[in-house]
């Protein structure tokens, strides 16, 4: 805590030396706390646990905000707490020590009592950002409050990541010290009497990003083109039942909720938000406090699910009013189920979180109900406060209001998970037609091409018997037409005027005949050649082609 004015004298308040020495060990949480509902050995898990996730979980920067928000419950702003330089924020551990009231680290005092009700808003500058607080000032807040070691459990989903975490993980834990003497230790300094209740839980919500052109201004994208986050928040509350002082610490990746409590709160707000007087006002307004966490877990599903139906439909809607076998109709591709099945997905972890979250409100809304059950929980002191029964009777109210239209949510995913597998399926059958149909006009153009290849077989091989039926008196005719062998008249007269019974004398010329075979076996041998290495460079080719195919 801080002083309320920077030159104002505070009391020294006394401690008991056994929180003394708690909070001497804060770095040692959860192992220092006074109230240990856990094994030694599961507290060391979680403190291991705490040291792997540590490098991504805190900032290393010197980008520390931790909002703090404060009331007295005196005045009709209901004693907002400030210090001497304006809005409660904590910028550093010397500050939260300040603020805390922490004098000296050996210290064996106080300096600043509890407020009624407490506000810590730990943040990051996104949900895949660190905190902007560091692992010594968050143990020191924890060790303080004595909060229940299973709030780590809800801080391991933030920090530094590429995808969103922990989006499976949901919980709801309580922590009763009623009865009298209590087991958790009274600090009447402190204004703390023991006997208290603890809740921690984490909620989800989802938000829409917009995008903004260089003047801030929204832009307008298509309905496949916009982006939706699942959010979460870890929540802790403290509430003492005989003296009325409350406790929240609430851990989100922005500042969203803490804007709505300072909303909420703000002096032009409603009276009750911010009325801290006495033990039943400080109750009633918690219960405030938490529908505001539950509304604001619940308010945008609605959208984020009609956007899912609406880019489904628009993904797939071809597959049911689309003509088969027109050139009009819609081509599908491999992408196409991508994308589909992509939106099913986000369908599909939608009604898991939804579902959590209906089980936390369940968790909340029982709690609160056999809170003022005095045959299931005793000792609680408004249990008998006929406001506060009516309190707790409208919270129940809306708390069912909200399961109402989360199970309404969860029916609409299950049935768009649905129509998308289907539509899935049409769209496969559809590639599968489409291949089919691609396939018969190859099938088609084959046939085409095989019968002008038979065409023309059957053309070559007419070519080739009739070649090959001239073949032997082409080959004589030109043999017998060269200088090889001559005929000639051995009366040396015309050929005209011979008779033609005259019979002619053939000559043969050895010199011919060599020229001849000199030339025409060697061309014949390098005709052959070179169709063999014509054959096998086209041979090796195809199989390279296949090795590559298989």
């Amino acid at each position: 805590m801080a002083a309320q004015a920077s030159n104002t004298s505070r009391p020294n308040l006394q401690l008991p030396p056994q929180f003394e020495d708690s909070y001497k060990d804060f770095e040692l949480y959860p192992a220092n706390i006074l109230l240990k509902n856990s094994y030694e050995a599961a507290l060391q898990a979680q403190r291991a646990r705490l040291d792997d996730f540590s490098p991504r979980l805190f900032t290393k920067s010197n980008s520390i905000y931790v909002p703090i928000r404060e009331f007295t419950g005196v005045g009709n702003n209901g004693g907002l707490r400030r210090t001497g330089n304006g809005p409660n924020k904590i910028i550093d551990d010397n500050s939260l020590k300040r603020w805390l009231g922490d004098a000296t680290p050996s210290s064996s005092y106080a300096t600043v009592e509890d407020p009624k009700c407490r506000f810590i808003f730990i943040n990051g500058d996104s949900s895949r950002d660190p905190l902007n607080i560091t692992r010594q000032m968050l143990l020191r807040i924890l060790s303080y409050h004595q909060v229940n070691p299973a709030y780590l459990d809800f801080l391991f989903v933030f920090g530094s990541q590429n995808e969103a975490r922990g989006l499976r993980f949901s919980g709801f834990h309580e922590q009763m010290t009623f009865a009298r003497p209590s087991r958790q230790l009274p600090i009447p300094s402190l204004r703390r009497s023991g006997r208290q209740y603890q809740l921690t839980y984490n909620l989800k919500s989802v938000a829409r990003k917009m995008r903004s052109n260089p003047r801030g201004q929204p832009i307008r994208v298509p309905i496949s083109e916009m982006q939706w986050s699942i959010r979460q928040a870890a929540i802790h509350h403290q509430f003492d039942v005989e003296i009325g002082t409350t406790l929240w610490i609430v851990t989100q990746g922005n500042l969203d909720i803490f804007e709505r409590v300072v909303q909420m709160t703000a002096v032009h707000g409603r009276k009750e938000d911010r009325a801290f007087a006495d033990g039943p006002e400080c109750f009633r307004t918690s219960l405030t406090t938490h529908l505001l966490y539950c509304y604001w877990s619940i308010e945008e599903w609605r959208w984020y699910i009609q956007w899912l139906e609406d880019v489904i439909d628009t993904e797939t809607g071809n597959v049911l009013y689309s003509a088969r076998g027109i050139k009009e109709q819609h081509e599908y591709r491999p992408q196409d189920i991508q994308s589909v099945q992509y939106h099913e997905d986000r369908a599909k972890e939608a009604i898991m979180v939804l579902e959590t979250n209906t089980d936390v409100l369940i968790s909340i809304r029982d709690f609160y109900i056999r809170l003022m059950n005095p045959l299931k929980i005793k000792d609680f002191d408004l249990a008998t406060n006929t406001t506060c029964q009516e309190s707790v009777n409208a919270f129940a109210t809306k708390i069912d209001d909200m399961i109402s239209d989360s199970r309404m949510q969860i029916a609409r995913a299950k049935l768009l998970t649905q129509i998308a597998a289907d539509r899935k399926n049409l769209i496969i059958q559809f590639l599968q037609g489409q291949a089919t149909e691609k396939m018969e006009g190859l099938t088609r153009i084959t046939v085409k091409i095989s019968q002008a290849s038979q065409r023309e077989a059957i053309a070559m091989r007419i070519i080739t018997v009739v070649t090959l039926l001239y073949l032997p008196a082409t080959f004589v005719s030109t043999f017998f037409s060269t200088d090889i062998i001559k005929y000639q008249n051995p009366g040396g007269g015309d050929e005209s005027t011979s008779d033609l019974n005259s019979q002619y004398m053939g000559s043969f010329s050895q010199v011919a005949m060599d020229r001849w075979l000199q030339v025409t076996v060697p061309l014949t041998i390098l005709t052959i050649l070179g169709a063999g290495y014509a054959f096998y460079k086209i041979d090796q080719s195809a199989k390279r082609d296949i090795e590559k195919l298989q």
